[in-house]
């Protein structure tokens, strides 16, 4: 059967660890710009890579250079995104996925009128894509919203947010009309694993994190699901998408309490997508709110928002799966994508000590078609690796294209039993800052940017081996992998 004519191929970017100019044209400081490369801290230990107080938060601010905070140097994508196109085009990509950073639109969040210079960034980015028949993929909130709602309002813990991020979405609608495909938030339900990023809720300021972080979620799906009315709304014909973290996760043995510890673990996992896609809260996460002494404030009207304005389709990423056990002291821990589970012996693992189970991408794609019975869209796939970077500037990625070639015949065969499939965006497509640590030496790319971990380096673009295996890919429509 194949993949559809019109299937989507390309790469997915986020703004906050792509653009830089963290300080240019107005853009206001995020909550990605408090992130601090740690080359003292294992690169497994992922709480510790993200934790944050409101100490390190006024230490960050303090600090008017990008010395220690990579992502505000990120690659320099706001000057090079049309270099950048270009390479993206000349493997033929379909789609790019990238984010637009809301402080750079309002800078402070809760402005009454948006600046100008950051719409006028953002068209440019826009017309580029559209003149190389690239079709943007566009995520309004992926991990940098302004630092100054997460300092006046404990982020989104405070239903004020709602109100600002709704005014934002439709300042976007309204500029770039022309974009068909929108994400709301990206894995969205990561809030309860690292809340600063993905919510900007501060550990410390919150009386009672947990009660936080669930009210925050539940804040964003109603922000998510007006943002979705007004899209629908504004742009005719446009889709909009949920954006889950597919972090799937098998019993470690065929013991039933470790049957049901990964059962239940995947299906908190499915909680935000259930709720975005079917319209209402699942009566068992309800019931966990209620063992848990979690009262959500949520009125009627809310309730009928998110019940009347679903998504058009599932998006996700997925890198890898994780075990879960009744009893985790005899189960090796390893860490993940924001999460850390008990480690597969049957697979092999990264540097990073993500697993590598391109089986788990065909699982997770049955898994969530059946459920949704929704058009899906992998949003984000790849494998953080050390390039070497050879003297005549050649890059030699044998490892990325086997790791590609793997989860695509995976994808390939969830289609051919059934699956919709709307398109596939790796991530990332080029190198650039590390959502977890910071680092440029955890490389993903089809193209290798020279810089190093403390920012140093020409910053010039070469292409890799996988460069061209994508290119064939694309242009063989994944007949050829």
């Amino acid at each position: 059967m194949g993949f559809r004519k019109d299937f989507l191929w390309g790469g997915a970017i986020a703004a906050n660890q792509y653009e830089g100019a963290w300080n240019v044209d107005n853009r206001g400081l995020s909550v990605s710009d408090i992130a601090r490369y740690q080359p003292n801290v294992d690169v497994k230990d992922y709480k510790k890579q993200v934790a944050v107080n409101t100490e390190t938060i006024q230490q960050a601010i303090g600090d008017e250079t990008d010395t220690h905070y990579p992502k505000r140097r990120g690659i320099d994508g706001y000057h090079y995104y049309k270099e950048d196109i270009e390479l993206f085009a000349k493997m033929g990509f379909k789609t790019l996925r990238f984010s637009i950073a809301w402080s750079r639109l309002f800078p402070q969040g809760d402005e009454v009128t948006p600046n100008q210079a950051g719409i006028e960034h953002y068209k440019k980015v826009i017309k580029a894509l559209k003149a190389h028949n690239i079709e943007p993929l566009v995520t309004l909130s992926h991990y940098e919203m302004p630092l100054n709602l997460s300092l006046k309002y404990n982020g989104w813990a405070s239903k004020q947010v709602i109100d600002d991020f709704v005014k934002f979405s439709k300042v976007c609608f309204e500029s770039f009309n022309d974009v068909k495909y929108w994400l709301t938030f990206n894995e969205i339900d990561s809030v309860t694993r690292h809340p600063f990023t993905s919510a900007g809720i501060i550990p410390d300021k919150s009386k009672n994190l947990e009660q936080d972080e669930y009210q925050a979620l539940h804040n964003q799906f109603v922000a998510s699901a007006m943002a979705t009315k007004l899209c629908h709304e504004i742009i005719p014909g446009s889709q909009v998408g949920c954006m889950l973290t597919k972090l799937t996760t098998y019993p470690a043995t065929a013991k039933p309490e470790d049957v049901l510890a990964s059962l239940n673990i995947n299906l908190m996992n499915y909680y935000c997508a259930d709720v975005q896609s079917k319209g209402k809260y699942p009566k068992l996460v309800l019931q966990f709110f209620k063992k848990n002494n979690i009262e959500l404030a949520m009125t009627d009207d809310e309730l009928t928002i998110i019940h009347d304005n679903t998504v058009d389709f599932i998006s996700f990423s997925y890198y890898m799966s994780l075990l879960a056990a009744g009893d985790e002291s005899g189960l090796e821990m390893t860490s993940g994508n924001t999460i850390v589970g008990g480690k597969n012996p049957y697979l092999q693992s990264t540097e990073w000590g993500w697993t590598v189970d391109p089986t788990g991408l065909r699982i997770s794609l049955v898994e969530l078609y059946d459920r949704y019975e929704k058009p899906l869209f992998i949003v984000e796939n790849g494998m953080g690796s050390r390039d070497i970077l050879e003297p005549n500037h050649q890059i030699h990625d044998q490892y990325r294209i086997d790791y590609f070639r793997a989860h695509l015949s995976e994808m390939k065969k969830a289609v051919d039993s059934g699956v919709d499939l709307l398109g596939y965006t790796s991530w990332a497509p080029i190198d650039l800052v590390s959502a977890s640590t910071s680092q440029m030496s955890k490389r993903y790319g089809f193209i290798y940017v020279d810089l190093d971990d403390e920012g140093n380096g020409s910053g010039k673009r070469y292409i890799k081996d996988s460069f061209n295996w994508y290119k064939n890919v694309i242009a063989t429509n994944g007949a050829d992998l």
